[in-house]
């Protein structure tokens, strides 16, 4: 299995002969190192209905036809769109042919904002844990701390796991640190930080602060082989 980060909140997943994308935000992410016409995943999963998370979703999946998986409203609502997807909700978990998907509680908000600048209500943020090849894969998705997050780590043995540190929308690197030490992951990587000036942080001292010392910073483009 090979996982890569792309900025922001971006992850990539090749696994199984499938590439699977997490919320691809792109045009807007001058963090990135993707292009959006470049793209050609099988999978699409999204964590929630803002727009620097549903991001390129709609141009990417109609040219791949890539599968979208998301919470329950949002899905509905890209289907509306014309796009292939799969709903799901807060502690579902399904088994696709690439791995198994499973949704997390993930304490935010959910909606896009239309042309009309009127906001849609997209059903509740999750988190995602991805399991193939005998790993598994934490995407937070936008969230605060939360205690439950302790169970998560004891039910599910995380290899990596990828958490917002930001601060102002989502945990800050307190509380992501806090955060690592209740999912107990081989590997903690900071996620959606530097892409706007709310979210300035400086990942490398995140990582230092880090109690198991398992902390990671990747830069966009870089990859993990697990």
């Amino acid at each position: 299995m090979k996982v890569s980060y792309h900025g922001h909140s971006v992850i990539k997943i090749q696994t199984n002969g499938k590439t699977i994308l997490f919320d691809p935000f792109i045009n807007g992410n001058e963090l990135t190192d993707l292009k959006a016409e470049n793209e050609n995943p099988d999978v699409i999963i999204l964590t929630h209905g803002h727009g620097d998370h549903v991001g390129d979703t709609m141009e990417i999946a109609k040219r791949s036809n890539a599968l979208v998986i998301a919470p329950n409203e949002l899905a509905v609502y890209l289907g509306f769109q014309g796009l292939n997807t799969h709903p799901m909700h807060i502690g579902g978990a399904y088994e696709f042919d690439f791995g198994k998907v499973k949704l997390t509680p993930a304490f935010h908000g959910s909606g896009l904002v239309t042309e009309n600048k009127e906001i849609i209500y997209m059903g509740m943020p999750a988190g995602v844990l991805f399991m193939a090849e005998g790993k598994t894969i934490y995407h937070a998705g936008d969230t605060a701390l939360f205690s439950d997050m302790k169970l998560i780590g004891e039910r599910h043995p995380i290899d990596v796991a990828f958490l917002p540190i930001g601060d102002n929308f989502t945990m800050g690197p307190e509380d992501a640190a806090y955060a690592a030490e209740l999912l107990m992951a081989k590997k903690t990587v900071p996620i959606h930080y530097d892409t706007f000036p709310p979210i300035k942080q400086d990942p490398h001292k995140f990582v230092e602060s880090l109690k198991d010392k398992n902390g990671l910073v990747m830069t966009p483009g870089e990859s993990l082989e697990l």
